[in-house]
């Protein structure tokens, strides 16, 4: 059930129209965020920086949070933190699929992806972390049962945008809890623990509800030793070794 009489993304329309009412006004997400809060204070602060995402032209992960052509084209991001009107001629075509682009020219400067995907060194482990991602967000049943990918207004929890950085899955479990699934091709390390807490926590802080828990799954091709101790405290925090495997069938000829 909608919170307001129009959707988020309508209302997103109605931001920039008053916060940039020229081609050439730039606007911040702050100044987005204080708009929301003032006119429609139900709206999750986690909500509306996916939608930035979701309608900024240049933006590479608009791609998972089925961006309309035409209707979603509305945003240009300058950087990180900074927004204006998309101008059709003077900026590049939006970003409408992530076939044949380039990624390191997608991303507008600023926003930052974290850690970069890792390519596979050897067999059992996915060739990337996207696929590895694209993989787990079609069966995360296989992780829990009952769990499901976060979606929202159109927003899926596919690359959701926590605070400049993304997540590579945001969840929802069988008790309607928010799960954040970090992902690692190869060996998962301590150091990720810091990484994931950090995204929980903003996750608790800007888009779960008062009563909705937020767990943490670590997903990686070998867990360590210093990252199982790590995690030994941590509540709430799963970890997760996955395997490949390959079976052949002989096709008999006609």
């Amino acid at each position: 059930m909608a919170l307001y009489s129009k959707p988020v993304r309508l209302l997103m329309k109605d931001m920039a129209n008053e916060l940039a009412s020229s081609p050439e006004a730039i606007f911040t997400k702050r100044d987005a965020l204080g708009w929301f809060e003032k006119n429609y204070p139900k709206i999750k602060r986690g909500t509306i920086t996916a939608h930035l995402i979701r309608l900024s032209t240049n933006a590479r992960s608009r791609t998972h949070y089925n961006a309309k052509a035409g209707e979603d084209d509305v945003l240009y991001q300058i950087d990180g933190s900074h927004f204006r009107h998309y101008r059709p001629g003077d900026d590049p075509p939006p970003i409408q699929s992530s076939h044949g682009t380039n990624e390191s020219e997608a991303l507008p400067e600023g926003e930052d992806e974290g850690e970069p995907d890792t390519a596979a060194q050897s067999d059992g482990k996915f060739a990337y972390e996207t696929d590895l991602r694209n993989y787990l967000s079609r069966n995360l049943g296989e992780l829990e049962t009952g769990l499901r990918l976060f979606e929202d207004d159109g927003i899926t929890g596919i690359e959701f945008p926590v605070g400049g950085r993304y997540i590579d899955i945001l969840a929802i479990d069988s008790s309607e809890n928010l799960v954040v699934i970090e992902l690692k091709v190869s060996r998962g390390y301590d150091r990720v623990i810091g990484q994931l807490m950090r995204y929980v926590a903003w996750v608790k802080k800007n888009l779960s509800e008062e009563d909705q828990k937020v767990r943490g799954f670590i997903v990686a091709r070998e867990i360590s030793e210093d990252l199982l101790l790590a995690c030994s405290l941590v509540p709430d925090v799963e970890l997760y070794e996955y395997k490949l495997s390959l079976a052949l069938r002989r096709v008999e000829r006609q």
